[in-house]
């Protein structure tokens, strides 16, 4: 159960409303009034509880669940404790997702200024909006509606922030344009200077960083990544991606819609990622590259060349997921002999 200090319950809801939000069917419908009181992992799921299988390995807690309930795919159904309702779900771990929002929905704004914020005269910020303790606020800044600002977070001149935006605490904007329903974790740095430098015998020459970073709607962001200003074009955050925490994306990088990147990844400068692409964690990509829509790059790759729409890549330098595998059983074999 989620600790009441720092999470409040909905409900209880009965199953088959709960059904419709989620996008499920309910196998017997004499079922329809059971209650439901919160969600809960197949291990711990008691009277009351509802939880979800989505992967086969998982199948022995499935089996002996005390769930009330189960969110379940048709093809695992048959394994279903007795006595267990299901609701089944092409995608059960979206639907969990639905309930557990249903159950624990984000709080409502309540609009505040706190009075140790500093708020620059002229900047704007929308009534419907809350400023927390210590943060700062620049000079012709905007804060949208419902967005909320948490402690000693800093927004430079001119920053604009949309609307139903969540900025965490100690984060830090500079040169940044942020759409609607944009969510920035604690510690998230964006805007400052591009790594961009003229090098010689004379000293390295700091070459000056002139464009800014745009972050569109319904991006998240985690805690401690860093998005870097461009140096002339923009570095741009597209629509519904999400970032882990401790990212590092350079200078006039564009990154596509619904992307993935996983923690620690960097990503170098001007290297430009299509929609949908999903990067794991601890992948490092030179500057200067296209990633196609669509592709996948495997942990801890390191990623030399451009990367085809839909391909999979793997390994350091990356190449083919499949000859990547191939090579590594290779050579794991000449090791043994």
């Amino acid at each position: 159960m989620a600790d009441p200090r720092f999470f409040t319950r909905a409900g209880p809801f009965r199953i088959d409303e709960l059904a419709k939000v989620i996008g499920a069917s309910l196998q017997d419908p004499s079922r329809a009034e059971v209650m439901l009181e919160d969600v809960m992992p197949l291990t711990d799921a008691g009277t009351g509880h509802l939880s979800f299988i989505d992967n086969r390995k998982y199948v022995g807690a499935f089996r002996t669940t005390k769930a009330t309930a189960v969110i379940a795919s048709s093809e695992l159904i048959d394994q279903a404790p007795d006595g267990a309702a299901l609701l089944v779900a092409e995608d059960p771990y979206r639907a969990y997702a639905l309930a557990a929002v249903a159950f624990y929905p984000t709080p409502p704004v309540t609009p505040e200024i706190a009075e140790t914020a500093v708020i620059a005269d002229d900047a704007a910020v929308d009534p419907l909006a809350a400023v927390k303790d210590g943060a700062v606020i620049g000079a012709d800044a905007q804060l949208g509606a419902r967005t909320v600002v948490e402690a000693n977070v800093v927004i430079g001149p001119g920053v604009r922030i949309g609307q139903d935006c969540r900025i965490g605490a100690n984060a830090v904007l500079r040169n940044c344009i942020l759409d609607d329903r944009v969510i920035l974790h604690s510690g998230v740095s964006v805007g400052q200077d591009g790594f961009g430098f003229a090098p010689g015998p004379q000293g390295h020459l700091k070459v000056p960083q002139l464009g800014r970073v745009i972050i569109e709607s319904d991006v998240e962001i985690g805690a401690n990544t860093t998005i870097d200003r461009g140096a002339g074009p923009d570095t741009v955050i597209g629509a519904g991606s999400k970032l882990d925490n401790l990212v590092q994306i350079a200078h006039n990088v564009r990154i596509g819609r619904g992307c993935i990147i996983v923690s620690q990844v960097g990503i170098s400068g001007s290297t430009h990622i299509g929609d949908f692409v999903m990067i794991g964690g601890q992948a490092g990509l030179t500057g200067h590259l296209t990633i196609g829509d669509g592709a996948k790059i495997a942990a801890q790759s390191g990623v030399m060349r451009d990367v085809p729409p839909g391909a999979t890549v793997g390994g350091s330098p990356a190449k083919n997921m499949r000859e990547w595998l191939k090579e590594t059983a290779v050579l794991g074999k000449l090791a043994k002999t």
